[in-house]
């Protein structure tokens, strides 16, 4: 038997291993199942190129709990260690073994699957063990050996009668870390973290009620045979899960399965997938799904799950995938992340920045395809796109010289059109005294119904742009497309920036028009600025619009954009459009009595206001009083 110390540059590193090395003591499990399955993936290569005479077989980690012994075990059938091996490996501290076998072997290697980056993985074991121990034998023609330590730098090592290859992991569970024997906790970590893991993972047994016939056990559909209930192995991962296979090996159905594996409470369908594979100049491979999103920003993010080489790492992407496709779902799996680097220093490292800019063109084109092939498809499913999509195109500049080609500007009519497409419709009838295009749209189709509603009647096409990001896009495009401006349709009345065909004569003259605005400033608070418009006489006798620049301007602030152009409390400031035409401007103009003129001022401002969904708290309940007032 051999004793010793074991081999580090710090005297305490075990009290620094449980307390500092990883954030999350859960993680002890992930990381022994890594080792594990470095181990097999070892010697599958070895046997694969003729450096280890055994027979590979169909080799799996069993992870077994002894509740009553208050021991946890991981047991693997991969190459194992001799003691010289163990004497290198285990007790020398921090260094990798698979770094060793990948460099050793790193031009045959390269697609084997280890894992290799988890350093000091064995030793989270003591972060929930008072004692561990490791049972193994080499897949060469060497004795066993036994290994334990208590979590001081002593150790013992000494032969063991184990006699298959591989090696077992006995971990004697700490009293403070009991939860660890509770199989539906052991299940939960190994759902969380190895899941996918490319060696099948026996965890536990279940029964199988199978057919008894002439003496064997056959499997049957009829439920009329006799049947017995016998004990199988549970295998409680896939090994071969979508993202690893070629896209051409998959259907539809196939990928919507794999969704409903990764999100097994999520109901709804994903609109499509877009799968991720490329070599070259780095390693990626994934599937990311695009769920029904609507115009909701606040959507849950972190349901992008990180892989290295089907490790589970994590479900905070930020910095490997572009901040706008956080929204979506599905894996990304890459053994060139860094995982030892700070958040700055990923999203500065080299191969991150190649990563995320392949996966922005790689759903850029995968749009573009989609739009191309079925447009009816991509029209009916754009409410459920489009958050991503806008929020992209303004925060990458990459995926905005691509939108062109599939980003959609639909109408009050469900009427769909690409950009240029709405630069041909509008060109005719729809531009400004200095040959701007003139792009009119709704915010909220049912709030502006009025609005539209006139525009409609002058055959002006309304689009429904109703995102909270779509003020900042607006500025985007209008920035890069200097022939076109955008205005929103209850904005300054659509007349003052369109060209008209016709002008409507004004009833009254120019005296009584400068009388009518004097009673109606009178009693106009003070955010609104009064102007006097000739339409038609069936028109709204009152209109209230705001400022296209400030409404703008005041959207942006909310939305994120106050500290960008300093105007984080901006006030209200509105028109009031009055119809010089309507009966009611001739009644406000002819009404002597002070009081009745001022009644029907503020009685008509309020219905302008309560169209445009303004009037609130007090001022509402005082219009309800006085409207029942009226009709007494």
């Amino acid at each position: 038997m051999t004793t010793g110390k074991i081999n580090v540059s710090v005297e305490n590193i075990f009290p620094l291993i449980k307390k500092f090395l990883y954030s999350d003591h859960e993680i002890f499990l992930r990381e022994l199942i890594s080792n594990g399955t470095d181990a097999t993936l070892k010697l599958k290569h070895l046997t694969s190129i003729g450096e280890a005479k055994v027979e590979y077989g169909n080799p799996i980690i069993e992870v077994k709990i002894d509740k009553e012994g208050k021991k946890l075990h991981i047991i693997d059938q991969g190459l194992g260690m001799t003691t010289d091996e163990v004497e290198k490996y285990i007790n020398q501290v921090a260094f990798s073994g698979a770094e060793e076998f990948l460099e050793k072997y790193k031009d045959s290697a390269k697609d084997s699957g280890i894992i290799g980056h988890f350093g000091l993985g064995f030793y989270s074991a003591f972060m929930v063990a008072s004692k561990v121990e490791i049972i193994t034998k080499s897949f060469k023609d060497e004795p066993a050996a036994h290994w334990i330590c208590d979590g001081s730098p002593e150790f013992t090592l000494e032969p063991a009668d184990k006699t298959t290859r591989g090696t077992e992991i006995i971990l004697h569970i700490a009293e403070d870390s009991l939860e660890f024997l509770e199989e539906f906790k052991i299940k939960e970590l190994l759902n969380k973290y190895n899941k996918f893991m490319p060696i099948p993972i026996k965890f536990g047994i279940r029964t199988e009620k199978i057919e008894q016939k002439k003496g064997e056990f056959v499997e049957s559909e009829n439920k009329d045979e006799i049947f017995t209930e016998v004990e199988v192995d549970n295998i409680i991962n896939n090994p071969n899960p979508a993202w690893t296979k070629q896209p051409t090996d998959l259907s539809d159905a196939d990928y919507k399965d794999f969704y409903r594996e990764l999100y097994p409470m999520q109901f709804e369908e994903p609109l499509f997938h877009i799968h991720l594979n490329v070599d070259y100049p780095f390693n990626l491979t994934g599937i990311l799904y695009f769920p029904k999103l609507g115009n909701d920003m606040q959507i849950q993010k972190d349901r992008i799950q990180l892989f290295q080489n089907q490790v589970y790492v994590t479900d905070n992407v930020e910095g490997i995938v572009p901040e706008f496709l956080m929204m979506l779902r599905g894996v990304v799996d890459s053994p060139d992340i860094p995982l030892n680097v700070s958040r700055s220093g990923l999203q500065a490292d080299g191969a991150v920045k190649k990563i995320s800019n392949y996966i922005t063109r790689k759903v850029a084109d995968k749009l573009k395809s989609l739009f191309n092939e079925n447009r009816a498809d991509f029209e009916a499913k754009w409410n459920d796109i489009k958050i991503v999509l806008e929020y992209g195109m303004l925060s990458e500049d990459k995926f905005y010289e691509k939108s062109s080609a599939f980003v959609l500007y639909p109408t009050v009519d469900d009427k769909y059109f690409t950009l240029e497409e709405l630069k041909e419709t509008l060109k005719e009838k729809q531009t400004d005294k200095d040959g701007k295009l003139v792009v009119l749209y709704a915010g909220n189709k049912e709030a502006q119904h009025s609005y539209i509603e006139i525009a409609q009647e002058k055959g002006y096409e309304v689009l429904i742009l109703d995102s909270p990001i779509i003020s900042h896009l607006i500025q985007k495009i209008e920035g890069d497309n200097k022939d076109l401006t955008f205005v929103r349709v209850d904005s300054d009345h659509i007349d003052n920036l369109i060209k008209k065909e016709e002008t409507t004569i004004s009833k009254l003259s120019d005296e009584e028009k400068e009388s009518l605005k004097t009673s109606l400033e009178t009693y106009i608070p003070k955010a609104y600025t009064v102007q006097l418009e000739s339409m038609d006489s069936q028109a709204a006798p009152f209109i209230i619009t705001q400022p296209e620049f400030m409404r703008r301007m005041k959207e942006m602030s909310q939305s994120g954009g106050g500290g960008m152009f300093g105007m984080g409390n901006m006030p209200e400031m509105y028109n009031l459009v009055v119809n010089t035409n309507s009966v009611l401007a001739t009644n406000i103009l002819n009404t002597q009595d002070k009081t009745a003129q001022e009644s029907l001022v503020k009685q008509a401002l309020d219905l302008a206001k309560l169209s445009q969904n303004l009037l609130k708290g007090e001022e509402l309940t005082a219009f309800v009083k006085r409207s029942f007032d009226l009709i007494k």
